[in-house]
């Protein structure tokens, strides 16, 4: 048995980089296992052909909470800030959106829009308050407990009476009707959907949709950046923190399972055989995999492990990569708008038709996509004169009722590029190499369960206080010494460090009572 831990994260992704480097700095020994050869988990920069390099899953930074930079002294370089959203338009009439407002709308849309995005924006800084907190519980809490619950009723009614109201009227509903009744423009009413459903298995019919859309909002009020060299250049930061606090990082190490001991976990051993003792094991891995293979059903009760197998984490999300000889020509479209984002859902019946298919195991033939040219700003992605396009392509379910064999992979791969050709008709000429990630692919690369990149699904039946399952939303699991720090946990998933923060908070707050 090696050297004996005060804590072992299980897990190199941002968020069980964000928990490591803090109870470092708290003056913790921790040790940092990852799978992979390069730390980040889903938020790395990798090649995926000769010369051309991507964001491999997660592409653009939205979410990020600042009190984790603060923690942590943080500062990510970027090569682009506030990036616009372009919706795209077959005939070339693109909807440029900025900061809740946008060109090209009548005077009734962008006063809409402008009211719209002031209550979402007051709404999602509510939310953002308490994605930063450890949840409280609800029954036999402490007294701090009760003091978070009071808070937060507090900062409702200062809500106001009418808008407190309208929050929790809203916060179940969907999106799609918010936006039917507000807009006229079905261009704008095309691009909140999107914005409101990406990432998750639910249409802008769906429940929730509207929680989904201000979770979005409560990183920076949806304001989009690019770090410079891709996310790794988040990833590789949080590491450094990490490293420069003390902690151990070791790569190419799978953890098998976790130790369990006389009722509590003692300890890892990888897939080498290496064995590593500690008082705290937090696992960065999502919350199935966790307690299902990591520590296995035995040491729990049933009716937790009922609840944790029960977790809804179907993903539906998949990752384009295109090497590219040349910007494509797009209608509309001037050179400088690649540096921008760009969006195919033309009006909120085409991304709910979107969905319909993946409800009976799937694949959308027009699919909605969420496109970006990170190399249009940052040349090292790509060799002089080319480029690289990265695009999210909803909707591709991981319960593909065929499976993602490879020529699914293809099917979806062209669904997609015909797509993007509707728009951009000499894309195919362009394309010197292509690479499609399905949810299957996202699970077996990045070992995210189920291929969702939330680690499951988020609505109100789990968020806060329900996040991942009752019993389990403060990262301490019922097994002594086990904790969760990864997106299952609250607030959920994106690149926003609050679950590693959160879970390192309680793991420290624990000690101290113990």
């Amino acid at each position: 048995m090696a050297d004996r831990y005060d804590a072992i994260i299980i897990g190199a992704g941002h968020n069980g980089l964000v928990c490591g480097a803090l109870l470092a700095k708290a003056g913790k020994k921790v040790l940092i296992l990852e799978a992979q050869e390069q730390v980040g988990g889903a938020a790395i920069t990798r090649k995926f052909a000769d010369g051309f390099s991507v964001s491999a899953c997660a592409h653009l930074l939205y979410q990020l909470q600042p009190q984790v930079c603060k923690d942590l002294d943080l500062s990510i370089d970027t090569v682009a800030d506030d990036m616009a959203t372009i919706a795209l338009d077959s005939a070339g009439q693109h909807l440029r959106i900025r900061n809740g407002a946008a060109t090209g709308l009548n005077d009734s849309d962008a006063r809409q829009l402008h009211a719209f995005h002031k209550r979402m924006a007051r709404f999602s800084e509510l939310l953002r308050t308490y994605l930063n907190k450890t949840p409280p519980r609800l029954a036999n809490g402490t007294k701090t407990d009760v003091v978070t619950l009071a808070r937060l009723g507090l900062d409702m009614r200062r809500l106001g009476r009418k808008e407190m109201r309208a929050f929790l009227r809203l916060i179940g509903m969907n999106i799609y009707d918010e936006v039917e009744e507000r807009f006229e423009n079905p261009l704008l009413k095309g691009a909140i959907s999107l914005d409101a459903v990406l990432g998750t298995h639910l249409g802008p019919r769906s429940p929730n949709t509207i929680l989904t859309y201000l979770y979005r909002l409560a990183g920076n009020h949806g304001k989009l950046s690019t770090p410079t060299g891709g996310m790794s250049g988040v990833t590789e930061a949080l590491a450094q923190r990490a490293r420069d606090s003390g902690a151990t990082l070791r790569t190419s190490m799978p953890v098998k399972r976790i130790v369990v001991d006389n009722g509590r976990a003692t300890g890892v051993e990888t897939d080498n055989g290496e064995t590593f003792s500690s008082w705290i094991v937090a696992s960065n891995a999502d919350p199935k995999t966790t307690i299902m293979q990591l520590v296995t059903p035995r040491y729990l009760e049933t009716g937790f492990v009922r609840r944790i197998d029960n977790i809804r984490m179907r993903g539906n999300a998949a990752k384009l990569h295109l090497a590219l000889d040349g910007l494509p020509v797009i209608k509309g479209i001037d050179k400088k708008d690649f540096a921008e984002r760009m969006l195919i859902a033309p009006d909120a019946d085409y991304v709910e038709r979107a969905f319909n298919p993946a409800k009976y195991g799937e694949m959308s033939a027009d699919p909605v996509l969420e496109i970006t040219v990170p190399s249009f700003r940052d040349p090292s992605l790509a060799p002089t004169g080319k480029h690289v396009l990265s695009a999210i392509v909803q909707y591709a379910p991981y319960g593909l009722r065929e499976g993602w064999s490879d020529a699914a992979r293809d099917t979806l791969m062209n669904h997609a590029i015909d797509k993007i050709a509707a728009y951009a008709p000499d894309i195919r000429q362009r394309i010197i190499a292509a690479e499609m990630l399905t949810p299957a692919d996202l699970e077996s690369e990045f070992r995210i369960g189920g291929g969702h990149w939330h680690h499951g699904e988020l609505a109100l039946d789990a968020f806060l206080f329900t996040r991942p399952v009752s019993g389990a939303a403060q990262y301490a699991m019922p097994l002594d010494g086990l904790y969760l720090c990864g997106a299952g946990t609250h607030p959920g998933g994106g690149i926003s460090g609050a679950a590693g923060r959160n879970a390192a908070r309680a793991i420290l707050d624990r000690e101290k009572t113990t």
